[in-house]
Parts: C-alpha cells; sequence; structure tokens
C-alpha cells in the first residue's frame, strides 16, 4: 500500500513541477525572451501545453475573467497539495493503522 501512496506522491510531484515550467515558458514566450521559430522551443512549448491544458481548461472556465491574470496553475497546485496532505495524513494512516 505504501509502494501505491508513494507513486501517487511522485506523479503530483512531478505534475507540479511541469505547471511550474509550463507557467514560466508561458511568461517567457509572451515577453519574448524565448525564440518561437526554433524548432526545440516549440517542441517544449507543445508538450507543455499538452500536458497541463486538460487539467487548466476546466478550471479557465469556471473563473471568471480577471483582465488577462491567469491564476489557474496556481489554483491546480493549490489542489494538489491538498491531495497530498490529505493522502498522507489521513487516508495513509487510517489504512495503514
Amino acid at each position: 500500500m505504501l509502494a501505491l501512496f508513494q507513486t501517487i506522491d511522485l506523479a503530483l510531484n512531478l505534475y507540479t513541477w511541469i505547471l511550474i515550467a509550463s507557467a514560466i515558458f508561458s511568461w517567457l514566450f509572451a515577453f519574448n525572451v524565448i525564440n518561437s521559430s526554433n524548432q526545440f522551443v516549440d517542441a517544449i512549448g507543445r508538450f507543455l501545453f499538452n500536458v497541463t491544458e486538460p487539467v487548466l481548461a476546466p478550471i479557465r472556465r469556471v473563473m471568471p475573467n480577471l483582465g488577462g491574470i491567469d491564476i489557474s496553475p496556481i489554483i491546480v497546485l493549490l489542489i494538489i497539495f491538498f491531495i497530498r496532505s490529505l493522502m498522507w495524513t489521513s487516508i495513509y494512516p487510517a489504512l495503514a493503522g
């Protein structure tokens, strides 16, 4: 049972870093710091978009318009933090005990 919880925790931790990378990439792209015509940069951007957009899009639909500020990654990070905390403080001790 511990291995399952550790695997889920690792996946959530990895997705957290992917969300952070996606947010940083979008800022660099928006401020024209990176060259979007570079094939490698474009591949990274498409990967990050394809991995994060299925999770972020439903939250963006529910969120009110904040004038161009996208806080959906922050909300997803809070949800991940909540799931990880719930998993280790409530669910795992109940199943292991």
